[in-house]
């Protein structure tokens, strides 16, 4: 198999340093293995920047939309209803796993290249009293948008209500205060801007409201009340756990912490989003997203004018020389996307932006 690197917003490329740690078999109920999870919990804590006492971290087997689903249907009840601004297809899954497990809901829908209304949410509250969460995704990796969650919590705080945020793409990238904010659930997954391997999610709970949970769960596995219960007590997963990507994951965030945390890791991820535009830009591709709203985890770009390749064509050449590219999810426009994240530096964004320059003239020569 051919190697390459991974320029998408996850899975990601890590070091080899994070893979060799799935070279051990571990034991589940081993009390070594149960504490590596509890510091994994507390890590979390401390990047959140909360403390134990108001916050608890629960980590979900599955990727990233088990972790959503988990929040979704284990803290809203039957009496409640839940508002989902959404503007992309992540928050568009909100809706999808509303709609699976019989949650009311309204939803918000904004353009995939315009942040939420904080002010047309604040309206859509009080219009609807019986709203009791809201939720809505960070980094919206549809697009590359980064939504102003800070806003919009403090509408929805404001308003008294439960405040649900997909941090997939963003947490562990970009720093998000999530006790002044009064994020009350916080999701993101391993295989993200800590930079471990797909496998679980994890959530970033505040107590009392996860308290409140108990006994609401729509699902067994994933009632994310009865997963805390029994992690809260030694470290302990109700069911099997990916016991390799919690290793690698552990050793992730110790290289974290070694680069500098939150602050060193989004000032490398934003670099190679400026140097990625402007190289690309230099090339006559533009970026979907205005540079007000662009965040540093990936970027959609619109096909060069009068274009007269595909998507594979691309993907292909790209591939073979080094690196793997992402297509475009947004609906209305042709477009293709490049992620920022992982293990990725200067010098990929150069190499990358030289590839597809070549590809570029060699497509330009055929043309004529």
């Amino acid at each position: 198999m051919n190697h390459y690197k991974l320029l998408t917003p996850g899975p990601l490329t890590t070091t080899d340093t994070v893979k060799q740690e799935m070279l051990f078999d571990h034991c589940t109920w081993d009390d070594d293995y149960k504490k590596i999870t509890q510091e994994i919990r507390a890590k979390l804590l401390t990047l959140a920047g909360v403390s134990d006492k108001d916050y608890t971290a629960v980590l979900m087997q599955g990727s990233g939309t088990f972790g959503v689903e988990s929040v979704l249907t284990s803290v809203i009840g039957g009496e409640d209803k839940l508002l989902i601004v959404s503007n992309g297809a992540y928050g568009e899954r909100m809706g999808d796993i509303a709609e699976h497990a019989s949650i009311s809901r309204l939803i918000y829908k904004q353009a995939y290249d315009k942040v939420p209304d904080p002010e047309v949410i604040g309206m859509l509250l009080e219009e609807n009293p019986d709203i009791t969460h809201v939720s809505m995704v960070h980094s919206e990796t549809t697009s590359g948008i980064l939504n102003d969650i800070a806003a919009v919590a403090g509408v929805v705080k404001k308003a008294g209500k439960t405040f649900i945020v997909d941090a997939m793409s963003s947490f562990g990238g970009v720093d998000i205060p999530v006790g002044e904010l009064g994020i009350d659930f916080l999701i993101s997954s391993a295989n993200k801007c800590i930079q471990g391997v797909p496998g679980f999610s994890f959530i970033i709970a505040n107590r009392e409201k996860l308290m409140e949970s108990k006994g609401k769960a729509r699902s067994l596995s994933l009632d994310l009340y009865d997963q805390w219960e029994t992690m809260e007590k030694d470290g302990k997963w109700r069911f099997t756990s990916p016991t390799h990507v919690v290793l690698a994951f552990a050793r992730a965030l110790e290289e974290m912490e070694a680069e500098g945390g939150i602050e060193a890791r989004n000032r490398r991820y934003t670099d190679n989003n400026r140097l990625l535009i402007r190289r690309m830009k230099a090339m006559g591709i533009s970026p979907y997203i205005g540079e007000e709203y662009q965040g540093p985890i990936i970027t959609t770009f619109f096909y060069p004018e009068n274009h007269s390749f595909t998507f594979s064509e691309m993907y292909e050449y790209i591939k073979e020389r080094g690196y793997a590219i992402y297509p475009g999810k947004v609906t209305e426009a042709e477009t293709f996307r490049i992620g920022n994240i992982g293990e990725i530096y200067e010098e990929d964004i150069n190499k990358l932006c030289d590839i597809l320059g070549e590809f570029l003239q060699t497509k330009e020569k055929r043309a004529v």
